[in-house]
């Protein structure tokens, strides 16, 4: 199959080449802004054929397409910081909707006809309909922030464009993922990178933290990637399919986690920033459809994951030494 995706030198993306490099039988090109990879994903490069490529640039994406001809496009670019997104709202909206649409019609004037995976995000929900209640399918979107929205709209687009142009776009809602490489801009890689520091002796032995009380659905991203072959495979054009492990985890209970793992006795600091509470205080996803069309589960158990990370920034302390 030949695949094209965007956002490649991204958290996903890498571990999205490394899945599939690893199932074989796959012709891979991916497109990034800079067409480098970024240091750390070096080792990706005899796997995928690199393009440059802005995709707010409809003569780019569009010869990105054509380059590439691909039969599946799996669409992970984007602007992904939930709390930078209040303080680059057009970026956001450019990056996240403007990028989406562009993609799309490049596709139509291509005339390839790929399937297209639109990788949207659990947060557009926001708060449930009723507390506590898993979000399904059906459930209202109300989501909380300029990302959030933004991806709302980008996932709506997706819909639209395979009524109104004919496009084969299956969309896949991802809950909270974590695992190696995951930037500190997120919280639980954010901890490990603190705790490993302190560890190395760089830092007190004290974990700043945000607001700890909201509780997410988090699964590994190595489990989050597997489902998009099968989504490719089996979803139904115009469907959407929530990602994610099905339980909620308290902030603070991960953090816990981590400390736990920690080789040195670490204390936690936790301060409010104002400009985020408008964040959904829970997240959590109802799985069954996602189950039921391709039979995907989550094989990473979390504790493993939390290991994992913390793994990857104790190495990064160690190359910085």
């Amino acid at each position: 199959m030949r695949i094209l995706i965007t956002g490649i030198t991204g958290f996903v993306g890498g571990h999205l080449v490394e899945h599939l490099a690893a199932a074989g039988g796959h012709a891979l090109f991916g497109v990034s802004r800079r067409g480098v990879w970024p240091a750390g994903l070096n080792h990706l490069a005899p796997h995928a054929a690199l393009l440059a490529a802005d995709l707010n640039d409809p003569a780019a994406a569009e010869r990105a397409v054509r380059d590439a001809r691909p039969e599946w496009v799996i669409h992970l670019a984007g602007y992904a910081n939930t709390g930078g997104s209040f303080r680059e709202p057009d970026r956001t909206w450019a990056d996240n909707l403007t990028a989406t649409r562009t993609l799309y019609d490049a596709v139509i004037r291509t005339g390839l006809g790929p399937r297209v995976l639109f990788v949207s995000s659990g947060l557009i929900y926001g708060e449930p309909d009723r507390p506590n209640e898993a979000c399904d399918e059906h459930t209202t979107l109300k989501p909380a922030s300029p990302y959030a929205t933004s991806k709302a709209a980008a996932d709506l687009l997706s819909y639209q464009y395979t009524r109104s142009a004919g496009l084969d776009v299956v969309r896949v809602r991802l809950f909270n993922q974590i695992g190696p490489r995951q930037s500190a801009d997120f919280a639980v890689p954010n901890f490990a990178r603190q705790i490993a520091a302190a560890e190395a002796g760089k830092q007190p032995p004290v974990v700043e933290t945000g607001d700890l009380s909201a509780r997410r659905d988090i699964t590994d991203v190595r489990d989050m990637v597997a489902a998009f072959p099968l989504l490719l495979e089996k979803g139904v054009t115009g469907e959407a399919y929530n990602a994610a492990r099905g339980d909620a985890y308290c902030i603070r209970d991960l953090l816990d986690r981590l400390v736990a793992l920690a080789r040195v006795p670490i204390r936690v600091n936790s301060k409010i920033e104002p400009g985020r509470r408008a964040d959904t205080a829970m997240t959590r996803a109802d799985v069954r459809k996602l189950r039921a069309a391709t039979g995907w589960e989550p094989r990473f158990p979390l504790d493993r994951s939390l290991a994992d990370v913390l793994d990857y920034w104790r190495s990064i302390q160690v190359e910085k030494s």
